[in-house]
């Protein structure tokens, strides 16, 4: 590939997008399908409702290149459902995901299992013979980090919940 056709390709990023919806069975189906169709894969999403009970803030994030993720933002805010779409920039967001993590845990390594833990802030939520249940909050940095970390002691099970991000709301950028 030569120097010319590299510069034309269209650079590839990853969007975090808040979109607020009203409250109602199959808005979040709709929503979704308009990536889907796009040919988007999207990289996590969460739902739930807000401080008022009707509307439901969404959470995708998508890679893509700017032009077309911008062509789904539009699209999107035509459904009928949707109240407002937001494109959330790394350092106007403050952004968490929740983790909970089945490690194997004999006696040889629950202890430097629990320093891992003890690192990160993850609690111990349950505890068998032989392994630890761990529940891990932050940013995907250090969901991924802690991940990484606890795999040589073997991994059982991994449950994610998806990505949650809200506006900062000074003018002095999220610490993350």
């Amino acid at each position: 590939m030569n120097q010319e056709a590299i510069a034309l390709e269209p650079e590839v990023k990853q969007y975090t997008l808040s979109i607020l919806v009203r409250n109602h069975a199959g808005v979040l189906s709709h929503v979704a399908g308009l990536f889907t169709r796009r040919g988007y894969n999207i990289e996590s999403i969460s739902a739930g409702v807000t401080e008022n009970s009707d509307i439901t803030r969404i959470t995708i994030v998508v890679s893509g290149d700017k032009r077309i993720v911008e062509q789904v933002v539009k699209q999107c805010r035509k459904l009928v459902d949707v109240i407002q779409v937001s494109s959330l920039k790394y350092n106007e967001a403050v952004t968490r995901e929740l983790a909970l993590i089945v490690v194997k845990a004999d006696l040889e390594n629950r202890s430097k299992i629990i320093e891992v833990a003890d690192i990160f802030d993850a609690k111990i939520v349950d505890m068998a013979e032989d392994s630890l249940l761990l529940e891990v909050t932050g940013n995907i940095r250090k969901i991924n980090s802690i991940i990484h970390l606890l795999t040589p002691f073997g991994i059982v099970e991994i449950g994610r919940t998806g990505m949650v991000a809200l506006k900062t709301r000074s003018s002095i950028p999220a610490l993350h």
